[in-house]
Formats: structure tokens, sequence, C-alpha cells
């Protein structure tokens, strides 16, 4: 007779198949990857306290804890950045390491100060329905149990957030599609768990993938062809031990950092469902920063 998986093997299960998705909702909120973790972790942590039996959706479940927990901490955080003489957002910006030159600009300092120039546009309630709905898909009514507020409200909230969003990028693609989203989803779990059929699952059978190096003198691009050479080279620097989030917006690429710094930013094709095309840019100098070889 088959037993019922006892409610730690379902956490674990919940935690494989669903961390990366809450680590990637909550950094679009966040704006910083250690944040997204530490939330990640605390809606996990109050799952395995929770009655399993009594969660018919552990996904939805999780989405709402940890939005709630985004709003607490923006809240918490805008108050302390409009005070007199606060500026939360930008105390948070990690020192220069003594060991790079001072006027180096990294990939983390680039997408950092891009993310957050959007981010301070928006209200905390703006935030959380702009990315909810528009970049997770959830329905307004499950953001207006989230956020506490009427439907009616949460959808002018994403309306005004959405206009904000794009006067703060005005060169920018529009927020992607749901199927580029769920696209660069599987991608991001399948790496996250090392699943190389689930990685070629969603790559085109003529998927090709470039790399380049920021560097001075730049090495030549390493280009790989088709699924399997694609898939089996991006796993050897996109396993388990990297975190991998949307960009901004839920676009079509894909930020990887190391113990919490950015070393890698990744551009999909998408067409049909499948990724085409794979073109990465990595900084070695921030790979070796965080413990790992360049």
């Amino acid at each position: 007779m088959n037993q019922s998986p006892s409610p730690s093997d379902q956490v674990t299960e919940a935690w494989r198949r669903h961390r990366p998705y809450l680590v990637n909702l909550a950094y679009q909120m966040m704006g910083d990857v250690g944040d997204a973790e530490d939330i990640a972790q605390e809606a996990f942590l109050r799952l395995s306290r929770a009655d399993l039996d009594e969660i018919d959706d552990v996904r939805g479940w999780l989405t709402v804890v940890a939005s709630r927990l985004c709003l607490d901490q923006v809240r918490s955080a805008r108050a302390r950045y409009e005070r007199p003489g606060g500026n939360d957002l930008e105390d948070r910006r990690p020192a220069p390491s003594r060991q790079d030159p001072a006027d180096r600009i990294t990939l983390d300092d680039q997408v950092r100060a891009a993310l957050l120039e959007v981010l301070r546009r928006l209200s905390p309630g703006e935030r959380v329905a702009f990315v909810l709905h528009d970049v997770f898909g959830v329905p307004f009514d499950a953001i207006a149990e989230t956020v506490g507020r009427p439907v009616g409200t949460c959808r002018q909230l994403a309306r005004r957030a959405r206009g904000k969003f794009t006067v703060a990028q005005p060169k920018s693609a529009e927020v992607a599609s749901a199927e580029h989203q769920l696209v660069t989803e599987k991608f991001i779990t399948a790496c996250a768990n090392g699943d190389l059929a689930g990685l070629t699952a969603v790559l085109d059978p003529a998927v090709w993938g470039a790399g380049t190096i920021l560097a001075d003198p730049a090495p030549p691009p390493q280009v790989n062809h088709g699924p399997q050479a694609v898939a089996t080279n991006l796993l050897l620097y996109l396993g388990p031990e990297v975190t991998l989030v949307s960009g901004p917006a839920g676009g079509p690429v894909v930020l990887a950092f190391a113990e919490r710094r950015l070393f890698a930013a990744i551009v999909l094709t998408i067409r049909g469902g499948l990724v085409t095309k794979i073109e990465a840019v990595a900084d070695p100098v921030a790979r070796a920063g965080a413990g790992q070889r360049p």
C-alpha cells in the first residue's frame, strides 16, 4: 500500500519545485537578491510549520506569504528612505572591494542602479500589484487578498505602476508575455535543480549559445550549438549553487548570482515557446570574488 508523503517530504518537494519561482518573485519586488533569498527562506519556514492538509495550492500559499513579507519590508524600507538623512536603498549597496580599482563599474552596479531607479518610482502597493499581476499573472482578486485592498484599487495600483515603469524605461521592451515568463521560469527552475532533461526541454532543436567575458583584452566568445551541448555547458556555470532571477519586470533576461553577487546576465531569445538563442555576458572578477573560479 502506498503511503502519503510525510510533511517533511512535502516541504522538501515544494522547495525543489517552487523555491526558484519564489526567489524570483521576491527579487522583482525587492531589487536585492539577498533580501529575496531571505524572504523565500522565511516563507518555507512558515510552510514547514503550517498544516499542509489545509493547503490546497502550495505555490499559491507561498506566493501570498512571500508577497506579504515583501510588502512589509518595502514599506519599512520606504519609511527609512523618506526620513531626513535616511537613504536605506543607497546604504544597502555593497562597498567597493579593496581588491578592485575604486572606479571599476561592475555588472552588479549597473543592474542594481537600473532596477532601483525603477523601483523607487513605485509605492509599496504599486510595486506588489504590478509584479504579481503584470509579471507573474496573479489575478487581481488574489492580489486584493494579499495586500488587503479592494480589487478595483489593486487594478489602479498596477495601472499606475505600469505607467511609471514605461516612463522609467522608455527604450525597453514591453513587459514579457505570459509565454516568455513561463519559458523563463522553466529555464530558471531546471538550472536551479541541475535538471539537464528539464533544461533541454525548453531549448529549440536549433538553439545556439554564445558567452562573452568582461575582460581586457576579451577572449573570443564561446559558442555552442544544439540543446545537449548548450544545456550541458550552461549547467557547468548555472547549477544549483547559483541563484537565478529574471531581469527587471520579467523581461527575457536571466541574472546569475553566486553568494549574492551578480556575475552574469543571460539574454534569452524565445520563439514558439522555446529558447532559440542564448547570449551571456559574464564578469569573471565577480565570480572569483564570490568564491568561484573565473
